[in-house]
Formats: structure tokens, C-alpha cells, sequence
């Protein structure tokens, strides 16, 4: 299963200052900082959520409504789509964007079709409205990378497809109909791995991420069980401590002991796995984003991280868990900065 894992990751910071800079955020609900974006740039709304400082001369329309603390209602359902909004698509900057193709499951998804709307200047992820259906309640991590810690303007495909598992040939998904690893992969293939015009990615311009694993583990009790299309800069996101989570916690210690031992075996397979794989593909660039780590500390030393509860679950203040598996988007917001740090310096 492990031979089928590739990824590709963009994320970098955009700082709150008078004047935003080029790239930077300008407005959108629950933002707070500056709406006046650097010279040479002005703001454009992409959605009701984020507005970005984008090159070139302001236009009447592009000026974004004034930024709201008010989130507009969502279902925690990761099938429910959010209210469409307007998004305008600015110039594309000198020497293009910088491309990010991603795979994995729920805590990845936001609903991208590869046949709609593609992502273009203005709007980053083409289809759905942002923050697309996730599993989050409203942003995943996938979205404050992309749309908030970045640097640059970065345009993501977003193949995600919640319930996935690496192959539904070894390992069955909840229900048929679900777009397993390999799925995602052969949509890639055909349409954005063949560089067409609308995606003119190259291999210093794009990132490859895969967050999967934990629908392996959850559906089977085992891991034991490549072609890279121009692709050299990999991020492997490794199984997060689920064993932890409320729907675990329900099925009791043993049970939770059990699991846990799967989780370590597949995260080390993965390290050894990547290594191997960097070491036969010259030129490329591997990155491993320890969720496990992270998410160990957070459910330890939750009042650190600013969560009161870490055990059950629920939409109010304070929570993790949003349900008895997928954590809340202020937890997500947490992985996406943990990669900003990770690949930041390095990557765009």
C-alpha cells in the first residue's frame, strides 16, 4: 500500500501590517488586519471568507465588503456545500503561480471536482465556494495553507475524497463509491499531470501532498501489504494518534491499545518508505509533516494549544474533536501552520 503515497504541499506566511503586501490577505469574515494592500497591488475578493492583494491597477469592483465577525451558518456534515459566493479572478502574476495537487481523505476534502471550475488567480481552489465541504465545520487545514499561510500566489487541486483508503483492491472503503488513493491519483493523471494550458505547473513550481492512512487502519487492522510524472517536491503527512479520539475512546482501552501499535507500524513504514523514495529519484525534495506529534501534544497539554476539551466532542468553543473522529477547524488551523513551519523556508 505504502509504494502508492505521493504528495505535494504550498505554504508560506502573509503578515498583517498597514499596508498588506503583495499576496498578503486584504479582508474577508472574521478578519480583522488591514484592507489596504501594498503599491502596485489591490485587493480582491475571492470569496465572502478571504480577499487577497493581487499586482496590478484596482478596479471599481474589486473592493472587498467590509470584514464581519459573523461566520455564516454550516453543518458539521462534510457532505453539506457552504452558500456560493462571488469570486474575482486578478491577472496572473509575472512567471505564475505556484501549483499544489493534493490527495487524501475527510481530513483533506473540500469537494474539488477536477471536470468543474479550476482553480485560477482569485480563486484558489476553482470548485467549490470556499472553504469548500470539509469535515471541519467551516476552514481545514488545506484551506488556511493555501489561502492564508501563503506567500505567493498558490493555486490547489485538491483531490481529497472523504472515506478514502490508499486502494480499495487491498483495502475496502465505507461504501463503493468513494474515490480511494489510487483514484485520485489516476484523476490527476489524466487530466492536470498532462500540463494544460489552464495548468501550466512545472517541477519547481508545484508540490505534491497525501494525507492518508487512517481509513486503512480503521477499516482493516493492517498495513503490511511509481511513477512521479515530473513531480519533485513530495509532502508525506503521517497517521495522526486516532487511537485517542472519542470514537476510540468509546471502544475502550484494549481496543485503543490495539490500534495504537497499527498507527506506529504504518508511520514508521512511511518514514522508511519516503527515505527509500528519495534516495532512488534524483532531484527530488521529500518532507514528512508529523501529525502525530502534534496532535499527541495538543490532546496532552490541550489549555497550550487553547482547548478545554480533547476527550468528546462538540461545534462550541474549546472543542477538538467536532465529532467522534474529524478535530474542528481552530485545530486545523494548527496543522496548516505546523506545515507552514516545516516547509516555509524552503518552499516558495
Amino acid at each position: 500500500m505504502m509504494q502508492s503515497l505521493g504528495f505535494v504541499v504550498a505554504a508560506v506566511v502573509c503578515a498583517v501590517s498597514a499596508q498588506q503586501p503583495v499576496w498578503g490577505q486584504c479582508g474577508g469574515i472574521g478578519y480583522s488586519g488591514s484592507i489596504t494592500c501594498a503599491s502596485g497591488s489591490y485587493c480582491v475578493k475571492q470569496n465572502d471568507w478571504y480577499s487577497q492583494c493581487l499586482p496590478g491597477t484596482a478596479a471599481p469592483s474589486a473592493t472587498p465588503p467590509a470584514s464581519s465577525s459573523t461566520k455564516p451558518s454550516s453543518s458539521s456534515s462534510s457532505s453539506t456545500k457552504p452558500a456560493s459566493s462571488t469570486s474575482s479572478a486578478g491577472p496572473v502574476p509575472t512567471g505564475g503561480p505556484n501549483y499544489w495537487f493534493s490527495f487524501g481523505d475527510s481530513y483533506t476534502q473540500t469537494g474539488f471536482d477536477p471536470l468543474s471550475t479550476l482553480p485560477t488567480p482569485g480563486n484558489s481552489f476553482g470548485n467549490p465556494p470556499y472553504p469548500g465541504w470539509t469535515s471541519a465545520n467551516g476552514e481545514n487545514w488545506i484551506d488556511f495553507a493555501t489561502a492564508k499561510n501563503n506567500k505567493s500566489l498558490v493555486l490547489t487541486y485538491n483531490y481529497a475524497y472523504g472515506g478514502a483508503t490508499i486502494d480499495a483492491n487491498l483495502v475496502k472503503p465505507y461504501t463503493p463509491t468513494v474515490l480511494s488513493l489510487t483514484d485520485q491519483v489516476k484523476q490527476f493523471l489524466d487530466g492536470a499531470a498532462k500540463k494544460p494550458a489552464s495548468t501550466q505547473w512545472t517541477s519547481a513550481n508545484s508540490l505534491f501532498s497525501i494525507w492518508i492512512g487512517i481509513n486503512d487502519i480503521g477499516n482493516s487492522w493492517w498495513t503490511d501489504n511509481g511513477t512521479t510524472a515530473g513531480a519533485r517536491n513530495f509532502l508525506f503527512l503521517n497517521v495522526p494518534p486516532v487511537d485517542r479520539s472519542p470514537m476510540m475512546i468509546a471502544q475502550g482501552a484494549d481496543t485503543q491499545a490495539a490500534e495504537k501499535i497499527v498507527i506506529d507500524r504504518f508511520n514508521s513504514k512511511l518514514a522508511t518508505r519516503t527515505s527509500s523514495f528519495k534516495s532512488s529519484h534524483a532531484g527530488v525534495a521529500t518532507w514528512i509533516w508529523d501529525s502525530n506529534a502534534l496532535f499527541t501534544k495538543i490532546i496532552n497539554s490541550p489549555a497550550t494549544y487553547g482547548f478545554t476539551d480533547v476527550t468528546s466532542y462538540g461545534t462550541s468553543a474549546g472543542y477538538f474533536w467536532l465529532n467522534d473522529l474529524h478535530p474542528t477547524s481552530p485545530a486545523h488551523k494548527l496543522f496548516a501552520d505546523g506545515i507552514k513551519t516545516l516547509i516555509a523556508s524552503t518552499i516558495w
